[in-house]
């Protein structure tokens, strides 16, 4: 009996043609655009330079800026007031204001101040630029340190060089971040709006009546449903691993055999809560809105952009009942440091009890009537 069933699911899938191009043309559309449009990382900011000084160190100052390639010279103020009006009149993002003096300062006395004002309406982008260019600053200033000592001739104080390593990412490349998180979107959007729309289009077409009056159970019936979006996750996914690998260069540190294990239980969770939206839908419309109200708390509620410990306390305590937090947790351990299953336990009893949860919820929530 089962068999009939899951090749009937698949029959329904195949006829809307509509449906298995989204299956394969959604994967490779996601993977191609987004990792560069999803990207956090902040580049090009427009920089108004005020040069007080006019020397040979102002100038490498300014060339050190503008070859950093976070930054875009926009213009050379003469004045802090006319760098002013470039911020406001959106031409510039942040001001560096070298003072007068600056040269002189810097090799006489060995410091020399510059001022650095950010237009913060952006607050990301506000701060970071000012990081940048405080990041800058400081690798002039040992540049200018070291050139000095020799020809000083004084013995040079203790310096604590600090030579960063930075673990799973080292070229802070933010793709590398995001691609495993959107793999779990993709099988997110798919397995579970597809099964959402399940059951409730069988009632708008009428089949569903077919089943009512059949002798097929409840359990019998959710497992030929769930079976279906399984084996779609699954071809997702592996398109997904394709393009990662083809087009990023990346390949998972840890075994693919434990993202296909777990993915295996995170689609059941999907699929589990589709089908209980669609159990308690009475139209197509209704599931959409439905599902589309508890993706977007689960995306957003999962680490994707932001991370969760600086979330506030209370955010955080709802992310513990969001199965999204946890299989974007497991693709990046595996991915980006090679996690084994051992590694994972917190993540996967969390899967499990929510497959568990859904899926049973799912079975009782159906209203079979004979």
């Amino acid at each position: 009996m089962i068999k009939f069933l899951i090749e009937k699911e698949f029959k329904q899938i195949i006829r809307n043609s509509f449906i298995p191009r989204m299956i394969i043309g959604m994967p490779i559309m996601m993977m191609l655009i987004m990792p560069w449009a999803a990207n956090q990382e902040v580049k090009d900011i427009n920089i108004s330079i005020v040069d007080n000084d006019h020397s040979t160190y102002s100038e490498r100052l300014t060339h050190k800026v503008t070859s950093s390639g976070y930054f875009h010279l926009t213009d050379v103020s003469a004045s802090n007031e006319e760098a002013l009006h470039s911020i406001e009149s959106g031409k510039a993002d942040v001001i560096l204001d070298i003072e007068s003096g600056f040269e002189r300062n810097l090799v006489r006395e060995g410091a020399a101040s510059v001022m650095i004002s950010a237009n913060t309406v952006n607050g990301v982008k506000g701060g970071l630029s000012s990081s940048y260019l405080g990041i800058i600053l400081n690798d002039f200033a040992s540049e200018i340190r070291s050139e000095q000592i020799p020809q000083s001739g004084k013995n040079s104080m203790p310096v604590i060089d600090i030579r960063p390593q930075y673990k799973f990412n080292p070229h802070l490349d933010y793709k590398v971040f995001m691609i495993p998180a959107l793999m779990v979107i993709m099988l997110t959007l798919l397995t579970g709006a597809l099964p959402a729309l399940n059951i409730v289009s069988e009632k708008e077409v009428g089949t569903i009546e077919q089943m009512n009056v059949s002798p097929v159970n409840k359990f019998t019936f959710i497992l030929a449903k769930l079976v279906p979006y399984w084996i779609i996750g699954f071809i997702v996914l592996t398109i997904c691993f394709g393009l990662a690998a083809i087009i990023y260069g990346m390949l998972p540190l840890g075994s693919l055999l434990t993202i296909y294990l777990l993915s295996g239980i995170y689609i059941l969770v999907m699929s589990g809560l589709g089908l209980i939206i669609s159990n308690y839908s009475d139209t197509m419309q209704q599931a959409m809105f439905v599902m589309f109200f508890f993706m977007m708390i689960l995306i957003l509620m999962s680490g994707l952009f932001t991370p969760i410990n600086s979330m506030p306390e209370w955010a955080q305590v709802i992310t513990r009942f969001n199965p999204l937090r946890y299989f974007i947790e497991v693709m990046r351990m595996v991915y980006l440091k090679g996690s084994a299953i051992a590694e994972l336990t917190t993540q996967i009893f969390a899967l499990i009890g929510f497959a568990l949860l859904f899926n049973i919820w799912a079975v009782i929530s159906y209203r079979k009537t004979n």
